[in-house]
């Protein structure tokens, strides 16, 4: 699906922005969740919002969010609304500007309900560390919703707001999705911009999204891609950036010991999660993910946590409302010494390479998101255990640098069971693309850059260099024909191939191809490699578009057999020419 069909559709399905944002404070009322929020703006300013939204459409604009309500994490600031991250003194006045990456929502017509709750300082999995109290699960109400975003998902849970914008620094946008049944969204690193956010770790904080619909999550995602070329920690795609995940892609899997952990519950759901990335395609390879799990721990039991102390300590230290929990936490980062801090980045590299050494020639991840589903009553007696163990299998994801999408699969204990599907930095697409095939959904695009090219031989689907367009990450199009301005020869080369040739308007047949997209990288390496009689060059569609396209040399063409009657190569070979 390209993006523009996409965000049609999208727009098509939301209706008046006036009215998502009535039902949408019926709904508040109606579930009577107080703890969800912390700032709830009014029913009138958000319909003052809806009613903007809707007048811009009426205008013509192309408004790909139009009407779709959004709850922001406390945390991440909204213009006119204090910034508390759950701590009531830690709000000076009301934010002068909406972050990067909420205004580019707001840009594309979403409306913001509100703030949410979440663990003070986005410390936490568990959603129980908040003076404004614990967020309740949607519905187990005596189990958590995970944090620190837990307002966010459970407004998104409760079918309140479309899209919940959260934050994710050790697995914050993940584990709610988990317990929620949501679809939650971490990118690359720099992807999505974390200025006018409250900083947790600087260097390992992701701006992330919960939905409860892969195309909406990738849709929002996108949007906020790249919203502020002033970021200081921006990364753009890189130019050879995948565009789409192979046929039959090879997923790792942990070994049993790296699984242990799991509730017997969850250990039997994640087993039939294996068995559905077997049922769409996958090849599983069982992999040692031990040196991960270790990396995970060095976020809190080594000198990483110096991240969270220059964030907030200094505020913390004398806050009378600190949670003594997220206290104790952050404080601990005041005494690291500096040359800990550099050991343990160094330990963070090491574990970084190994780990790609571990996933060499697979394309994802599979992991369970979390451990268990615990109660409130179990976490307030216990809170740094049990909040750890959430951890074991998030913490490492942004410490080594990788990308992940969390998805619902199944029950497990009496509640939603997710996993977690984890990728190389920038390979993020392949983790939609999985995602959508598991969930039974279209894909949608959440990288929009590329070259779309036409393929009449060889690399079409079913044919031998197909795995070529597979391995740079090529996305099939759509099937099309070209012009009647070309002919189709067979040449003598090994595999055999076929060569298009322009003649002129009329003077030839429509040929039957395919159009994939391609990243400018991947087309180059694509080109530099190909070999004699073959050429890239500008080919016209029926449609009378034009795509780059394969193609040979004149002298090629003249010396081949002509198969233009056959109407393209598949058609070719099933005659035996």
């Amino acid at each position: 699906m390209d993006g523009v069909t996409s965000e049609t559709r999208v727009s098509a399905a939301v209706g008046v922005a006036e009215a998502r944002v009535r039902a949408a404070y019926a709904r508040i009322s109606e579930v009577d969740r107080p703890e969800v929020w912390i700032a709830l703006l009014p029913e009138q300013v958000a319909l003052e919002s809806a009613r903007e939204v809707d007048a811009r459409r009426a205008a013509g604009a192309i408004l790909p969010l139009a009407g779709r309500t959004v709850a922001v994490k406390d945390n991440i600031d909204v213009a006119g609304v204090p910034t508390t991250a759950a701590c009531p003194s830690y709000a000076t006045g009301p934010a002068t500007l909406t972050a990067a990456a909420v205004q580019a929502l707001v840009d594309a017509g979403a409306v913001v309900l509100g703030k949410t709750n979440l663990d003070q300082f986005a410390t936490g999995l568990v959603g129980v560390r908040s003076p404004y109290g614990a967020v309740r699960h949607a519905t187990l109400p005596e189990r958590v919703s995970g944090g620190s975003s837990s307002g966010s998902a459970v407004a998104v849970a409760l079918g309140i707001a479309d899209i919940g914008i959260g934050t994710d620094t050790a697995g914050s946008g993940r584990v709610p999705a988990a317990f929620g049944g949501l679809v939650g969204i971490k990118t690359t690193l720099g992807l999505v911009p974390t200025t006018g956010v409250v900083p947790a770790c600087r260097n390992y904080d992701v701006v992330t999204t919960f939905t409860r619909d892969l195309e909406l999550g990738v849709l929002a995602t996108r949007t906020m891609t790249g919203a502020d070329p002033l970021d200081p920690v921006r990364r753009p795609w890189p130019a050879d950036v995948r565009l789409g995940l192979r046929t039959a892609p090879v997923v790792a899997i942990p070994r049993d010991a790296d699984v242990a952990s799991l509730s017997a519950g969850w250990r039997a759901a994640f087993d039939a999660a294996v068995q559905a990335v077997r049922a769409v395609g996958g090849q599983v390879r069982t992999v040692d993910i031990s040196g991960m799990l270790a990396a995970a721990r060095l976020l809190y039991d080594g000198a990483i946590v110096a991240e969270r102390y220059e964030a907030v300590g200094a505020f913390l230290a004398d806050a009378p409302d600190a949670d003594p929990t997220v206290r104790s936490i952050i404080l601990a980062g005041r005494d690291a010494p500096a040359h800990a801090y550099v050991t343990d980045r160094a330990r963070l590299a090491a574990a970084k390479v190994e780990a790609a050494a571990v996933l060499d020639g697979c394309d994802l991840l599979l992991l369970p998101t979390t451990t268990e589903h615990p109660t409130i009553a179990a976490v307030q007696a216990d809170p740094v255990a049990i909040n750890r163990r959430l951890g074991t299998y998030t913490n490492f994801v942004n410490l080594l640098d990788m990308a992940a999408v969390a998805i619902p699969a199944g029950t497990a204990d009496g509640g939603p069971f997710g996993i977690t599907l984890v990728s190389r930095a920038f390979d993020d697409q392949l983790a939609v693309d999985l995602a959508a095939r598991m969930l039974g959904v279209e894909g949608a695009l959440l990288v929009e850059d590329g070259v779309d090219v036409l393929v009449v031989g060889a690399h079409l689907r079913g044919q031998p260099l197909n795995r070529e367009l597979e391995e740079l990450g090529a996305r099939f199009g759509r099937p099309v024909r070209t012009s009647d301005a070309y002919r189709l020869v067979a040449l003598d080369t090994h595999p055999r191939k076929p060569g298009l040739l322009r003649v002129g308007p009329g003077a030839g047949a429509p040929i039957a191809g395919e159009v994939w997209r391609l990243s400018a990288g991947a087309l180059g390496r694509m080109l530099a490699g190909l070999p004699a009689p073959m050429m890239l060059g500008q080919v016209e569609l029926a449609d009378g578009s034009w795509v780059v396209g394969f193609g040979c040399t004149a002298e090629a063409g003249t010396a081949g057999a002509d198969i233009t009657e056959t109407g393209g190569w598949v058609e070719a070979l099933r005659r035996g020419l």
